[in-house]
């Protein structure tokens, strides 16, 4: 059976999500009509064109604020998707839940709800909607993209074949790319800047420990002819859900790598005021720095062609197998030239959308389809896992020396 999907955004992650969506509807008929919708429907339309130029399959294009309920309601009756994948911005997320909600329609994103006006990073707000979904008896799949998403699902991997128990989790990140710009970033770069700006945060001993931004470094060698790079502690989405979810976790980190130009060029941003979040008056308007800013950064679509090099994505997991200490190591190696030739995107947007084809696939077919709110190390791994390989992300698990 075929299932109508709507994706809600055509950004870098939005495109790659459109591709791959097209690629399994030919591949398997999973999916039936997609619809892609963004604010902007002539950026729909490129992404349609270039999909269906790459591989001839025909996209449904239209135009929504996802801000706005109603009128994504009307979209939502008129398309008739079983499902929505939300790649818009993580802002709209409780927007978009609540018109899945009132038209009866599955939901996915990739990234959690984040408050404008706050850079804090947290689930309660769509944990909240966990009995609301269930008496409509509707599915909701968090953060089903990367990290969050696949760095859920090789936990769960992991737990289910690897160790019996876990005390020490590092989730490692690394883009080792180059595109040659002075500086930009690889996704949104609001949102990128607001990540990478704010406090970092670890799991230690059952309770958070905060630090001050990118003040804690280590230096890991990557597989695959990467090499040593360095790597700076910061605060991701999936350890509030992974702590809670794994038990026994004593440590739970989360880390990624970035030049001494990206961080010299952002500490001077940061210094003159151009990552601040807060409106601030000019000339008699009310702007947002870090929202000018992003106006003035390169697109992060236009980074494909010019991006070299390979990213290493992967968990670190210490704990103890059959009563001896374990250690593992579960990681994806992805290159930005070849993602490029396939979808004309760089790796980054790739390893992201990708993965919210899968989840949208594991949600449809019936697989990951439960009423509630989900988290991915909640659901069977190894389904999810086989078609992440067959679509273009192929990932390794060994055993290594702690």
């Amino acid at each position: 059976m075929a299932h109508n999907i709507l994706i809600l955004g055509a950004g870098g992650v939005g495109s790659v999500v459109a591709f791959k969506c097209a690629e399994a509807a030919q591949k398997t008929g999973v999916f039936g009509q997609i619809t892609l919708a963004s604010r902007t429907k002539a950026r729909c339309d490129a992404v349609a064109a270039n999909v269906r130029n790459r591989i001839g399959v025909s996209l449904n294009t239209a135009q929504v604020d996802a801000d706005d309920v109603p009128s994504l309601c009307n979209l939502l009756r008129s398309v008739q998707p079983e499902l929505v994948l939300n790649i818009a911005l993580p802002y709209q997320d409780l927007h978009v839940m609540d018109a899945c909600l009132e038209c009866g329609v599955h939901y996915l994103d990739t990234a959690n709800y984040e408050p404008l006006d706050t850079a804090h990073f947290e689930y309660k707000w769509q944990w909240a909607y966990q009995e609301r979904f269930k008496e409509k008896g509707l599915c909701a799949l968090l953060g089903s993209g990367f990290d969050p998403g696949v760095t859920n699902v090789f936990a769960a991997y992991v737990m289910k074949h690897e160790l019996d128990t876990v005390h020490v989790l590092d989730i490692i990140d690394c883009n080792a790319g180059d595109h040659g710009q002075p500086f930009a970033t690889n996704f949104n770069p609001e949102i990128n800047i607001r990540e990478v700006t704010a406090k970092g945060r670890y799991w230690e001993q059952g309770e958070w420990v905060q630090t001050d931004p990118l003040s804690f470094a280590m230096t890991y060698k990557f597989p695959d002819g990467i090499g040593p790079k360095k790597c700076y502690l910061m605060y991701h989405e999936e350890l509030e859900s992974l702590v809670k979810h794994l038990k026994g976790l004593a440590r739970a980190r989360f880390w990624m790598t970035f030049s001494d130009q990206y961080l010299n060029h952002l500490k001077v941003l940061e210094n003159v005021g151009l990552t601040r979040i807060d409106p601030v008056d000019y000339q008699g308007n009310k702007i947002v720095p870090v929202q000018f800013l992003a106006h003035l950064l390169p697109n992060p679509a236009s980074l494909g062609p010019l991006t070299r090099g390979k990213t290493c994505i992967g968990n670190l997991m210490q704990g103890k197998f059959q009563g001896k200490d374990k250690t593992v190591y579960i990681y994806n190696i992805c290159q930005h030239e070849a993602c490029y030739s396939e979808v004309g995107a760089q790796a980054i947007s790739y390893t992201t959308g990708v993965p919210a084809m899968v989840g949208a696939k594991m949600l449809v077919e019936g697989v990951w389809q439960k009423p509630g709110v989900w988290n991915l190390e909640q659901l069977d791994p190894d389904p999810f896992l086989k078609d992440l390989a067959a679509f273009g992300l192929p990932w390794q698990c060994v055993e290594v020396q702690a």
